[in-house]
């Protein structure tokens, strides 16, 4: 099958079963990790947060990636249901408040676009790793030419004890942590290139068997 121009340009080949496959089989978990107000803690929690996340990189004998990604907001249907809110209100001084609330927000937003921050790690395994695995050289970033569903199975459940223990390990830091599936994945890169249409709210309809 033709791959599109932007496939072309893509490291990743596939998402399966909650697992991004790169071209070169090596594969990566995504994790969905929650912000902290830092500077609103104690200056004795904000010790002990650091404390716990230098243990928490201490303890990792793999690498890490974190993500930020920056999306504008868009709250133009907010203010349409506002305005129409503002309509329907049978409340003179109701009316007038919301109004006033209405026209709050859009002086709020005047001075620039709104955006919000979502936080990812990506943990990832190469297939050199599994036992067994022929290591010409030691280099966790050679490429393997084949992956079959055997060891495709036995690299998602090491990746997997990977992430539980990455997710443990932010989770003593104070954090909340989701492993993404495979249709948030597949949500998650499709906004990234596709960003004026998820802006407002568009994705592509997933098919229910990429469901989880």
């Amino acid at each position: 099958m033709a791959q599109s121009a932007t496939q072309q340009f893509l490291e990743m080949k596939d998402i399966r079963e909650g697992t991004l496959i790169l071209k070169n089989n090596s594969i990566r978990g995504v994790i969905m990790v929650s912000s902290l107000n830092f500077a609103l803690k104690s200056e004795e929690e904000q010790q002990g947060i650091i404390y716990q996340f230098q243990n928490f990189l201490n303890s990792l004998d793999f690498s890490l990636e974190i993500v930020v990604q920056s999306r504008v907001v868009n709250i133009t249907g907010y203010l349409d249901k506002l305005s129409e809110l503002e309509k329907n209100q049978q409340s003179e001084l109701m009316k007038i408040q919301t109004a006033e609330y209405r026209k709050f927000i859009e002086n709020l937003i005047a001075g620039g676009q709104i955006l919000s921050k979502n936080f990812f790690v990506v943990v990832p395994f190469f297939l050199l790793e599994l036992p067994g695995m022929a290591k010409s050289d030691k280099k966790k970033n050679q490429t393997v030419k084949e992956m079959n569903d055997e060891q495709f199975q036995r690299a998602r459940a090491q990746l997997w004890q990977r992430i539980e223990f990455v997710s443990i390990g932010l989770r003593r830091c104070g954090l909340q942590c989701v492993p993404l599936k495979t249709s948030e994945l597949i949500e998650l890169f499709w906004s990234w290139y596709h960003p004026d249409e998820a802006e407002i709210g568009y994705y592509p309809e997933i098919p229910e068997e990429l469901i989880h």
